[in-house]
């Protein structure tokens, strides 16, 4: 699950990235082609807060699935020891 997250919040970087150039570009010459600088840096900021939500999700989602693991891992070695010390 936290791979994908990371995947998710990359791709919206990379978008975040190209919507920031564009702003920086002058698109507007193009016919039909959106050339407001400011809505391109709003939507780049907007995409890049929401990878670095996306990307925060993927970190803790990982911590707790390693936590999980561990804790598994744990209670499985209680039980060989207690088994053990039953025979």
């Amino acid at each position: 699950m936290g791979r994908n997250l990371y995947i998710l919040a990359a791709t919206l970087g990379v978008l975040a990235l190209v919507c920031g150039g564009l702003s920086l570009v002058h698109v507007a010459q193009g016919p039909g082609s959106p050339g407001d600088a400011a809505l391109w840096r709003t939507t780049g900021i907007v995409l890049f807060l929401i990878a670095m939500v996306v990307g925060l999700g993927g970190t803790l989602s990982a911590l707790f699935e390693q936590a999980e693991r561990r804790h598994e891992q744990q209670r499985e070695a209680e039980r060989r020891a207690r088994r053990e010390g039953a025979r």
